[in-house]
């Protein structure tokens, strides 16, 4: 199973810095699974992977700990200038319609 968490910076900070979406997710990560409150039993939760996404900073976003981006493997983008836009989809576009 795979669970894709969008806008992994959103949710507000708490009064310690803490965010807690963020940190129920982090301790399955850390620990398999939560235990059930009603009965104080672990529930471990096999198989399943995580994927996120978030913007830069800023505008309602926060910073995430370190706690949590160590479980990822970060990989960032930066936004194309025109140029090289403009070299990749001509260079598509070329080679498609040179197929006929």
């Amino acid at each position: 199973c795979a669970i894709f968490v969008d806008d992994a910076n959103m949710p507000m900070k708490e009064i310690y810095g803490a965010q807690p979406p963020i940190e129920i997710l982090r301790q399955w990560m850390d620990h398999g699974g939560w235990y059930n409150r009603a009965d104080n039993t672990f529930r471990q939760i096999i198989d399943v992977q995580f994927l996120a996404a978030m913007g830069p900073p800023g505008g309602g976003r926060t910073q995430i700990t370190q706690r949590y981006v160590r479980h990822f493997s970060v990989l960032n983008f930066v936004p194309f200038n025109a140029t090289s836009l403009t070299r990749v989809f001509s260079t598509i576009l070329d080679w498609s319609l040179s197929k006929g």
